[in-house]
Parts: C-alpha cells; sequence; structure tokens
C-alpha cells in the first residue's frame, strides 16, 4: 500500500463515483473532493431544493462540482424506495457508462433511549441506514464485476458489543451497514471490489451535529479529514485494501503517513478534552 500523501490525490479521471446524501455536509464535501480528483459524480440525495431546516440540495452541489469544472449528475434519490435506488445506479451507467465507487453515506438519525424511539423512528433509520446501503451494493456490484474493478465504503462505526445506551435503535442499523461491507469485501474479493466502512474518530461538523446540538464546535473537525480518508482508500487497488473497518485517523495514517491531524479542527486547534465517538 501506498505510505505518501500523494495518496489523498489519486488520479481518479475516466472514474465515476456515486454519493448518497450529498446535498450537504459530509457527503457534499466528498462529492466535491472526488470530482476535484477528477471523478465524474452522481450527487444522490433527497433534497431538491434547499430549505432553512435542511439548507442544501442536489442541484446546488452539482453546480458547485460544474462551477469547478468537474462533471456531475443529480439524482433525486429517496434511498428508502428500492426503485429510486435502482434509478440512481441505472442513470450512472446511461450518463457514465460505469460505476467504480460507491459512497454509502445517506443517513438517519434518532439518538433516544428504547422508550423514547417508536417504531417508525426505528423503520426509518433501518430503511436509510442499513437497508439502503445493501440494496445500493445489490444493483452496483454486477457492474463492478464486470469491469472487475470496484470501491464500496460504507460510513458507519466498527462492529462492537458495547452497549450504546441512548442509540441502541441507531447503532443497530449503522452497525447493519458495517456487517454489508466486511460481508461483501470476502464475497467480492476476487472481482477486485473492496467493501471498507469508515467512521470519525470525533464529531464532523454537519447538519447533524448542527441539529442534534452535539457539544459545541470547539469540539467538531472539519469534513476534509473523512474526505482525505476516502480518498486515500479510493487510491487503494480495490484488493489489497478491502474488509476494513477504518477509523479516519487510522486510515490516514496508515494509507497516508499522517500523524498530525491538528489542521482538521474546525477552529483550529484541539480542545482541552476532545469528545472521541469512534466506539460509539
Amino acid at each position: 500500500m501506498s505510505t505518501s500523501p500523494s495518496v489523498l490525490h489519486p488520479d481518479l479521471h475516466g472514474r465515476v463515483a456515486i454519493v448518497t446524501g450529498a446535498s450537504r455536509g459530509i457527503g457534499k464535501a466528498l462529492a466535491l473532493r472526488l470530482a476535484q480528483e477528477g471523478a465524474d459524480v452522481v450527487v444522490a440525495a433527497k433534497s431538491e431544493q434547499s430549505s432553512a431546516r435542511l439548507p442544501g440540495s442536489i442541484h446546488e452541489t452539482a453546480e458547485a462540482i460544474r462551477a469547478k469544472g468537474g462533471c456531475a449528475l443529480a439524482v433525486a434519490t429517496d434511498v428508502r424506495d428500492e426503485d429510486a435506488i435502482r434509478n440512481m445506479i441505472e442513470c450512472a451507467i446511461a450518463e457514465f457508462g460505469r460505476v467504480d465507487i460507491l459512497v454509502n453515506n445517506a443517513g438517519a438519525i434518532w439518538a433516544q433511549p428504547i422508550s423514547q424511539t417508536p417504531p417508525k423512528r426505528f423503520d426509518l433509520m433501518m430503511q436509510v441506514n442499513v437497508r439502503a446501503a445493501y440494496i445500493a451494493c445489490y444493483y452496483a456490484l454486477p457492474h463492478m464485476v464486470k469491469q472487475r474493478w470496484g470501491h464500496v465504503l460504507n460510513m458507519c462505526p466498527r462492529l462492537h458489543s458495547e452497549p450504546s445506551p441512548g442509540k441502541v435503535a441507531y447503532m443497530i442499523s449503522k452497525l447493519g451497514m458495517a456487517r454489508v461491507a466486511i460481508g461483501l469485501a470476502d464475497e467480492h474479493r476476487g472481482d477486485n471490489i473492496a467493501g471498507n466502512t469508515l467512521w470519525p474518530r470525533t464529531i464532523i461538523e454537519s447538519q447533524a451535529s448542527i441539529n442534534w446540538n452535539m457539544a459545541g464546535r470547539s469540539q467538531w473537525r472539519t469534513p476534509e479529514i473523512l474526505c482525505d480518508a476516502s480518498l486515500a482508500i479510493f487510491a487503494q487497488e480495490p484488493h489489497r485494501a478491502t474488509g476494513r473497518q477504518w477509523i479516519d485517523e487510522d486510515a490516514l495514517r496508515e494509507l497516508a503517513g499522517i500523524t498530525d491531524f491538528d489542521r482538521y479542527w474546525c477552529e483550529g486547534k484541539p480542545p482541552a478534552n476532545p469528545i472521541y465517538i469512534d466506539r460509539w
């Protein structure tokens, strides 16, 4: 594997990436970064119009990519709907002819105890998180197998057996995404298709961290750290970097040789007592 910061800027010209949840936050930042490195990007999310509660849209992200000389296709995608996910993949193939990178980033969160999590909230998280990731893989994999190259990256924590009080339903859905990724990795290693997960060590500045009042901005890192970690993974030949459940710092340390993470803090310096969420 490469051990140079140059892996943060792999040549992705000729590659096609799909990013779900790309209308804002981490998904938008990663879509922009993939385009910056040369990939054609399918911007997939439910939001077609920006609002005060949920600023950003697929069209704004696509326009931002095009404004910087990149190529983007905005596809309205409600990931709760199988037909919408299938259409997302079909649109990518119709427009660009291939799918090389699939980032299952779209997510739903409800961080409350079981007694305060009604079934409809549980169902929403299962649909948007694990079910959507599974279905997207199902429809993308035949194209990756045909071309014998592909990266699937699920944005979720590593598997563990800790109780996660106050987040039980959420963690059921997110850890299911990890099972999808590592299972895919073993099933398709011989097809040169990677299945990995990625999760931040700290809270990342996003609409979720804002809406849920997760600590304060001094405790947040910018989405750039996840973008750098993602690109370091995509720089690897798939069969050589698969089946891993990465934390952003670990990916950057192992794949890019980066050990100083201070520049990623939103306020330019680490807090006195940082909050770590890598074992959510």
